[in-house]
């Protein structure tokens, strides 16, 4: 039994950016759950991908277009009329930010303005879980892990646009979403995520595998760098348990609404030899100097679902890249309920309300759509 087990069964949710990695396996798990899913996203960005390698479009209404269509939006947002929204479509590479800054802000910003306005517009109220970045926080280059309420900002376009983002949510729910009949909004600051289905560029499980086929030296940009790493199914599963208790209208469901980090524990920090050692050791060759966005440290300090104290994830960095290379299911997922959020190390979880939140619909998944992924051929470690 999940927190979530009938939260989604017959509900009505709207899943931006689905055809990307983690709304295309958002979408799925919620399919599995029983919602009556609508897509709104442009089409994906790579080829392969996981939105055609899955068959996202059978399990899904699908719906193309722009979240910077205000106009084709609302017509989607009408159609579904949901009870629930994930918003994910965004611009989410850092590097491309340098590229496209306008892109990048418009999409972020502006975006998630829109499926905000459109809360507002609703005649009932909706859950809404914005999903940001842990890239937000102003990176001061700390060796501790940031806080939801320690400071937003950005030395770079990308860190800038998802910090402005918060901003914008936090405005929205301080002015319009006051009161417990008004929609329930939160927004997820999640690390970077690795699993099966990501073909995208810049991206580090990605660029290993295309160095390993090419038989190329893997170029590590920043090998001393720390960064909260987790498998795309920790996050996935926070963001449901989150969108569950916004629906609800009592004290849990209030105390949700707000900030949150997810990512992972300390323990699961690795450096990248750790994975591979001995003669046939992939060739790592770090890059020429740092680029802009490429910050050397960045941990999140957990925030969890009820009350104040942490999440704690269990598929672990070992698990998780097994995952991520062979395409299966990482087994079982926990959420523990939450200790003290006093101090900056995280604190030990507690024991009770401990729940499985993958070895169900998730292995399903796995299990039907995973075997068409690249990850499920890419040669063994």
């Amino acid at each position: 039994m999940t927190p979530w087990n009938d939260a989604y069964r017959g509900r009505r949710v709207l899943v931006t950016g689905h055809t990307g990695f983690k709304g295309g396996w958002l979408s799925l798990w919620l399919s599995e759950l029983g919602a009556d899913v609508t897509g709104y996203s442009l089409p994906p960005l790579t080829e392969p991908n996981l939105f055609s390698a899955a068959g996202i479009a059978g399990r899904v209404r699908h719906v193309e277009g722009d979240v910077r269509d205000l106009a084709a939006l609302r017509r989607a947002w009408l159609v579904c009329r949901p009870d629930v929204v994930f918003h994910l479509a965004a611009q989410p590479i850092v590097r491309e930010s340098s590229r496209n800054p306008v892109d990048t802000v418009t999409t972020n910003v502006v975006g998630t303005t829109h499926v905000l306005e459109l809360a507002r517009e609703s005649p009932a109220p909706v859950a809404l879980v914005c999903v940001t970045s842990d890239k937000c926080y102003d990176n001061v280059e700390w060796a501790y892990g940031y806080r939801e309420d320690d400071r937003l900002g950005g030395a770079d376009v990308y860190s800038g646009s998802k910090a402005a983002a918060e901003v914008i949510v936090s405005s929205y729910q301080r002015t319009f979403f006051t009161s417990v009949d008004r929609p329930a909004v939160a927004s997820a600051r999640a690390g970077n995520v690795i699993g099966g289905g990501d073909w995208a560029a810049d991206r580090i499980v990605p660029d290993c595998i295309r160095a390993l086929t090419a038989g190329r030296t893997i170029d590590v940009r920043n090998p001393e760098a720390v960064r909260p790493w987790q498998h795309v199914l920790e996050p996935l599963s926070g963001y449901l348990t989150l969108g569950a208790l916004l629906q609800q209208r009592d004290p849990a469901g209030i105390a949700a609404r707000g900030p949150w980090n997810f990512g992972p524990t300390i323990p699961n920090a690795r450096v990248a030899p750790h994975h591979r050692q001995g003669a046939d050791a992939p060739r790592l060759a770090p890059a020429v100097g740092l680029r802009r966005g490429d910050q050397a440290h960045r941990r999140l300090v957990q925030g969890i679902l009820r009350g104040r104290g942490r999440r704690r994830p269990c598929v672990g960095s070992d698990r998780g890249l097994h995952a991520a290379r062979s395409g299966r299911c990482p087994g079982r997922l926990t959420v523990a309920s939450r200790a003290s959020r006093s101090g900056r190390s995280p604190s030990s979880p507690t024991s009770a309300a401990r729940f499985c939140t993958c070895c169900g619909p998730t292995r399903r998944i796995f299990s039907s759509s995973a075997r068409s992924i690249s990850a499920s051929s890419i040669p063994a470690a």
